[in-house]
């Protein structure tokens, strides 16, 4: 973990020249940035999987109106057509679980009071009028809402919620154009979990509150990289308004 906090620092160091007492700070977006450029294959892997289970759910479709009263049969049908077109069920899903030991060694990175049995330095810096290692609660009792360091949260409320807004707009979209082509086959329970998903972008709100604002840089950070990725990897997924044309 130290290792981390002193490629942090090294790179505050570097950027210090041009951020000044904010440069701890632009390290921590920085540094975010290039772990999540790091773990970028495995979203390239998740989205081949995601759209290789799309391509099949017409089939899929199929499979369960014709096996619908043999479970048994069902099951070894789906099974055979995944191994013919070389697509695993879970290849959207493993990606995405092994990315989260990186974000969670990132997220007790930026939120630790210690890092070996050290204080953590990172959260002595400042963002503008805003210390590193303070909460948005801090920042009302030392200030209020707009003063200086609340100041600093309102931007980074407006930009979680312009972004989980187009998380769940454009997960909205997706989903229904995948109704309209067919639907798609998904895991016991998937269904449930692809609904509530969009919304959890909400949720950072309160993360961004709760937790140190080093850690709330961090997450902002991760959060928009995600979007724009997820927007960049999925751009040939269609709408249902590119498919309502089309018809």
């Amino acid at each position: 973990m130290s290792v981390f906090s002193t490629l942090v620092e090294q790179l505050a160091d570097l950027l210090q020249p041009l951020f000044h007492a904010s440069a701890t700070a632009a390290a921590i977006v920085v540094f975010t940035a290039l772990v999540r450029l790091a773990v970028h294959p495995l979203s390239r892997a998740s989205a081949r999987g995601q759209k290789a289970r799309i391509r099949l759910s017409p089939q899929m479709a199929e499979l369960r109106k014709k096996h619908a009263k043999n479970p048994e049969r069902l099951k070894k049908a789906m099974l055979e057509l995944h191994t013919k077109e070389k697509v695993s069920p879970l290849a959207g899903c493993l990606p995405s679980l092994l990315q989260a030991p990186a974000f969670f060694l990132m997220y007790h990175l930026f939120s630790s009071g210690r890092i070996g049995g050290e204080p953590n330095s990172l959260l002595t810096h400042t963002l503008f009028d805003a210390p590193l290692g303070d909460r948005w609660a801090d920042a009302l009792t030392q200030g209020g809402a707009f003063g200086g360091a609340g100041l600093v949260y309102v931007a980074l409320f407006v930009i979680v919620a312009a972004v989980a807004t187009f998380n769940y707009r454009r997960s909205q979209q997706q989903m229904a154009a995948a109704s309209m082509a067919g639907g798609q086959e998904q895991l016991p329970g998937m269904g449930a979990m692809v609904k509530v998903m969009p919304l959890l972008s909400f949720a950072t709100l309160v993360t961004v509150a709760v937790v140190p604002l080093a850690a709330a840089l961090y997450v902002v950070t991760s959060m928009t990289w995600s979007a724009i990725e997820r927007a960049f990897l999925y751009r040939d997924m269609p709408t249902a308004g590119a498919l309502a044309t089309a018809a």
